[in-house]
């Protein structure tokens, strides 16, 4: 009996420290919650910091880059700019250099041109015994010191392989003032076929014109066409005057 007891007590003692074990594990379980609780507001502390700092980087980063971007931008678009006004200064400066070089070459060879025609005139004039012709540019001019009518006139061009002048330019007409005084001169151009559709001798319509005031004005009676200083008039083409002859080279 008293064995049976000892036993029975033991098993009641066993059974004690069995029911006091949960108890410990409790306990342990307790101190692995306070350890959790003290371990959980840590963590996500840390995690929250940490999701804060990528959301500030994730919201940061991009106005750099923006920024960044539109300082590169603005870099780049002042340079094109500055590149821009370089190259339309070169094509300015070189357009100029060009067209000052044409005009420069293009004097040149006036100059070459007038110098060879002028050359040409004398050896033609020369060649063909035209002593009292004048060279002008490019043509050869015979002004007269006799008189004649128009039709004499340039009957005595014609026989020396010339007409009578066309003046197709005031530069020419200046040409012609040279003549001595105020005198008349004849010149080739007439309404002779058709009446007041003047011509030159060549056949060609007039281009430059250099009437006095009021003419063309004797119709069917006059004719034909005399030169002045002042102009030219139309005139009764058998009347005797000076008369210029043109050769052209």
């Amino acid at each position: 009996m008293q064995h049976l007891m000892f036993n029975t007590n033991k098993m009641n003692a066993s059974n004690y420290c069995n029911m006091n074990i949960p108890g410990i594990h409790m306990m342990n379980g307790e101190n692995e919650e306070m350890i959790y609780a003290n371990t959980g507001p840590v963590n996500s502390l840390d995690v929250r910091t940490e999701t804060e700092k990528s959301f500030t980087k994730s919201h940061q980063t991009p106005q750099h880059t923006g920024s960044h971007w539109m300082g590169s931008s603005r870099a780049v678009t002042v340079c094109l700019a500055v590149l821009c006004v370089l190259l339309l200064t070169a094509v300015i400066v070189l357009g100029v250099k060009c067209n000052k070089n044409t005009e420069e070459t293009h004097q040149l060879l006036n100059k070459e041109e007038r110098d060879g025609l002028s050359n040409n005139c004398e050896l033609i004039k020369q060649r063909e015994n035209m002593d009292g012709w004048v060279c002008h540019q490019s043509s050869l001019y015979f002004i007269s010191s006799e008189l004649k009518n128009w039709i004499e006139s340039r009957t005595y061009c014609t026989e020396k392989g010339a007409d009578l002048i066309s003046i197709n330019s005031s530069e020419e007409q200046d040409f012609i003032k040279k003549v001595p005084g105020d005198t008349g001169v004849w010149i080739g151009l007439s309404d002779l076929n058709v009446e007041d559709t003047w011509k030159w001798v060549d056949g060609s319509r007039v281009t430059f014109k250099f009437w006095r005031s009021g003419e063309p004005n004797g119709y069917t009676k006059e004719n034909c066409v005399l030169s002045y200083a002042t102009g030219w008039i139309d005139h009764r083409c058998h009347e005797a005057f000076k008369w210029i002859c043109e050769k052209n080279i």
